[in-house]
């Protein structure tokens, strides 16, 4: 999706949010000062929280789109990461501000007033958010925007939070019970989930995460499409640099017949394919030399792949390559984050190599587990 386009949708989506949070502060403010509900003020507070969160949003959207600079080469996408940390803050302060002024009613109490017409306004308000929620989110997924998907999770949450201030006024009405102050808390503590759940998602994002499995597979069979002699693509690494935002880099197995001008032609073909294709910028093609000339290389590569893959905690071997005249080989392992100890796996499975072929110099590369 062109980036201008998605940025007027995101925009266009958190203006949305800003009119009806404005309009359902505003309802819910007046309602909670007649009534005197503890409950609904706290709501129209939160809607307010909502709003800021959507200013923010939008923006987060118009920084992340500015263009690439000298101290900033791969430009600014990663503002948009730090608006939805903003975000997951402001949901948390405002659920720790709601708990304090609920338990202050609780040493307090106030006895509320309220009338069918509350009733059926907060009725309105629940499915109004309920709706809202749902748009955000959706377009959120839709865009890639964490600040959209963040603003409706929290826009769903509010109505439950409104739901439920509902049914404490018809508690109230039908058995003159009073449940505000509790409810108050109870709506702060969900308040402050979600802030918390935000924030978790958001800072993960920002730490890196691991390459979505169906991204990772439909990049490494786009650099095998390419030449019919590319036996493996592996050690794929996608660095994010906001959303729809990556560089990667990738090893590619090729014949050890290859000339450097065919590995350079294919390899700028694999950029171009996968920037048309993924929507990815390769910054790297690495080699692996794959042994065309010796019936015995082959065999040797059978055997220790054998010896390597005997070892559960061994999830991959990929690049072999072994020199009969030098006796040398050089291959790479993936070692599973499920290894008790990673290294010492890892030095296990070379030693074990080395007393099958004590002749041989045994080079082996450590990997972990970056991608499907």
């Amino acid at each position: 999706m062109d980036l201008l386009v998605r940025e007027k949708k995101i925009i266009k989506t958190s203006i949305a949010g800003i009119i009806v949070n404005v309009f359902l502060a505003t309802f819910k403010a007046l309602i909670g000062f007649f009534s005197n509900s503890i409950a609904i003020i706290l709501d129209s507070v939160n809607n307010l929280s909502d709003v800021l969160s959507s200013a923010i949003t939008i923006i987060g959207t118009k920084i992340a789109l500015k263009p690439a600079d000298k101290k900033h080469p791969l430009g600014h996408g990663r503002v948009e990461y730090i608006s939805a940390l903003v975000i997951g803050i402001i949901i948390l302060y405002a659920g720790i501000t709601s708990l304090t002024e609920s338990i202050k009613k609780i040493l307090s109490p106030v006895e509320p007033d309220y009338s069918y017409i509350t009733l059926i306004i907060i009725a309105v308000a629940v499915f109004v958010k309920i709706i809202l929620g749902l748009y955000v989110k959706a377009n959120g997924k839709k865009l890639k925007s964490d600040s959209l998907i963040a603003s409706g999770k929290d826009a769903l949450m509010d109505s439950i939070i409104s739901a439920s201030t509902l049914i404490a006024a018809v508690i109230f009405l039908i058995w003159h019970i009073s449940l505000e102050a509790w409810l108050g808390v109870l709506i702060s503590f969900a308040i402050i989930k979600a802030g918390i759940e935000t924030l978790k998602e958001t800072i993960s994002k920002i730490l890196g995460e691991r390459i979505d499995s169906d991204i990772s597979k439909q990049v490494k069979q786009t650099i095998k499409s390419v030449d019919p002699e590319i036996y493996g693509a592996y050690d794929l690494v996608l660095n994010n640099y906001g959303p729809n935002n990556h560089i990667g880099s990738a090893h590619i197995e090729i014949p050890d017949t290859w000339s450097a001008d065919k590995i350079d032609e294919v390899s700028r073909k694999i950029s171009n394919e996968v920037y048309c294709k993924n929507g990815i910028i390769m910054s790297a093609i690495g080699i692996y030399s794959v042994n065309t000339k010796h019936d015995e290389s082959a065999l040797i590569r059978e055997r220790v792949c054998k010896i390597v893959m005997e070892h559960k905690e061994i999830l991959q071997m990929h690049g072999f390559y072994v020199d009969l005249n030098t006796k040398t080989m050089r291959f790479d392992i993936i070692v599973s984050f499920e290894a008790r100890n990673m290294k010492e796996m890892f030095e296990h499975v070379v030693n074990d190599v080395k007393e099958a072929y004590p002749d041989f110099d045994v080079q082996v590369q450590f990997d972990i587990d970056i991608s499907d």
